[in-house]
């Protein structure tokens, strides 16, 4: 069992002992391998994000209320709202990373180099 120890400012820090954790379940898996466990195709999960970045906020809302809904569409067009409600791009470039991959990143290095050199030695 871990100790509570108190802080300068008079909220408490938790101190777990030695070998016991605080995320017992660990990092949350990622979006893309979630749906597969769920028996989705990455295929499908790719042409299900393709559409739905197509679709009006009204269609996403429609899609997300609609009962027979999937779980993929009812995620997508939730995570993609709410990306909006908050104006954070985030939602919408994770997505479009995982259709089309990552832009390649090109980096042009330029400059000179001058060499000195000195001699050693007796005259």
């Amino acid at each position: 069992m871990g100790t509570l120890e108190k802080q300068k400012h008079g909220g408490a820090l938790y101190r777990p002992a030695k070998g016991e954790t605080r995320n017992p379940n660990g990092r949350p898996r990622k979006y893309v391998s979630t749906l597969k466990a769920q028996g989705y195709k990455h295929s499908e999960v790719m042409e299900c994000m393709q559409v739905m970045l197509s679709m009006t906020m009204d269609e996403l809302k429609e899609v997300y209320q609609n009962e027979k809904s999937t779980v993929l569409e009812k995620t997508i067009a939730g995570s993609l709202a709410k990306g909006l409600e908050k104006k954070s791009m985030f939602t919408i470039e994770t997505l479009l990373s995982r259709i089309f991959g990552k832009p390649r990143e090109q980096t042009e290095v330029t400059g000179s180099v001058v060499m000195h050199t000195i001699k050693l030695g007796k005259k």
